[in-house]
């Protein structure tokens, strides 16, 4: 399978559902992730202009590290908009180049606008993907509208999985991959005082208490038509 991963910014993979791409790859199938915005204001010290090249750097290297094709829209931080049509526009051909077969992104009332408005994002360029008229020199494939799975909250707030993935034999390099992100590690201890890693790692074990594993991620399956399937598509 093809699966496409979107995330608002570029550490939001790595820290919801990089344990389950990483799955994927393990069994032969294809990853490619993209984050909308750079992530340029995420910093005390570093300004934005080179913030914003440094993140994607990091994004890249994380990817490589699990051996995913990686894409980035380079949208500013703040400015993730569903009804921008360019933004629309970029993730549709970024769409209709996988041609995925499953599509992971943020839940829709996550914590952050920039990560409710990539949900929204995701669902227009599906959509819009799959139409022959749109965008269209009627020489380019479109992409027939795939199943639709939710990842899990910061924190895992306000977020009900109804499915799980075991992701105990993939953490330490979930956790590696996230760690690629040195900005953020720094930038989260100042700005939310935690120890990233250490965060997403008891995130991780939450999950994993509540499914019978050491470590697990959470997810949703989106409930909109045409986006269901009656099979399991998340790794067992």
């Amino acid at each position: 399978m093809n699966i496409l991963a979107v995330g608002a910014h570029p550490d939001d993979l790595e820290i919801a559902c990089y344990g389950t791409l990483i799955k994927y790859i393990n069994t032969g199938n294809n990853v490619f992730v993209c984050h909308v915005s750079n992530g340029n204001l995420g910093h005390v010290e570093i300004m934005p202009d080179e913030l914003g090249v440094i993140r994607t750097k990091e994004a890249e290297k994380a990817a490589g590290l699990i051996g995913a094709k990686h894409y980035s829209l380079d949208v500013d931080d703040q400015y993730v908009d569903s009804s921008n049509d360019e933004q629309v526009l970029k993730l549709s051909r970024v769409i209709r180049e996988v041609q995925p077969d499953l599509i992971i992104t943020h839940y829709f009332q996550d914590y952050h606008r920039d990560h409710m408005e990539t949900y929204r994002l995701v669902f227009r360029a599906t959509c819009c993907a799959s139409l022959a008229h749109y965008d269209s020199d009627y020489g380019q494939k479109i992409a027939p509208i795939c199943p639709l799975y939710l990842m899990d909250t910061l924190a895992n707030a306000g977020f009900e999985p109804t499915e799980y993935v075991d992701i105990s034999d993939t953490i330490d390099l979930k956790l590696k991959a996230l760690a690629a992100h040195e900005s953020q590690v720094v930038w989260m201890k100042e700005h939310d005082k935690i120890d990233f890693i250490e965060f997403v790692k008891n995130c991780s074990a939450v999950r994993g208490y509540q499914c019978g594993a050491s470590f697990a991620e959470g997810f949703r399956a989106d409930m909109n038509y045409g986006r269901m399937t009656t099979k399991r598509v998340l790794p067992e």
